[in-house]
């Protein structure tokens, strides 16, 4: 055999095994029906777990409001606080509290992404979002992160009330 035809049966074969790895890949890609059963599976769950959290800052913290939210942003909770302070002179001032945390809609990215945002007296302490593939998600991870944004919210605001 010259070395012309082993080469084009050395190109057959690479066309062969690149054709059988994207069969494989297709096969053990979800689909997207898959994905946003997942997504919605997931984000049920993570949701209900921010509400719990967030339904319990009002009991340690009086004066903060409980919201639910769902929609366009995503689905989660928030906790506000607004306080008037009235320094001398007689000036008034607001100042505004919110702790808002979701689980953004499914996108074309296919991820399940967690976004969360800290306002005490009217400075933003953080803004945050974590995300990770839907098929490679660790829902574990994500309920870790939840407590501990809640927690470090509660802490802060101790700290500066």
């Amino acid at each position: 055999m010259g070395f012309e035809e082993r080469l084009n049966e050395a190109i057959r074969r690479g066309k062969q095994r690149g054709t059988a790895k994207q069969a494989e890949a297709a096969a053990q890609a979800m689909s997207d029906d898959e994905l946003k059963r997942l997504h919605n599976q997931y984000r049920l769950q993570l949701s209900e777990q921010i509400e719990q959290c967030l339904q319990k800052l009002p009991h340690h913290f009086p004066g903060f409001t409980f919201e639910t939210i769902f929609g366009e942003r995503g689905w989660g909770a928030a906790c506000r606080r607004d306080d008037i302070r009235i320094e001398p002179g007689g000036k008034r001032n607001n100042d505004y509290s919110r702790l808002e945390m979701t689980i953004r809609p499914f996108s074309s990215y296919h991820v399940v992404e967690l976004a969360g945002k800290g306002t005490i007296r009217n400075k933003e302490l953080f803004n945050r979002t974590y995300f990770e593939k839907i098929e490679e998600a660790d829902i574990a991870k994500f309920s870790e992160l939840i407590d501990i944004w809640v927690l470090e919210y509660a802490e802060l605001y101790s700290s500066k009330s």
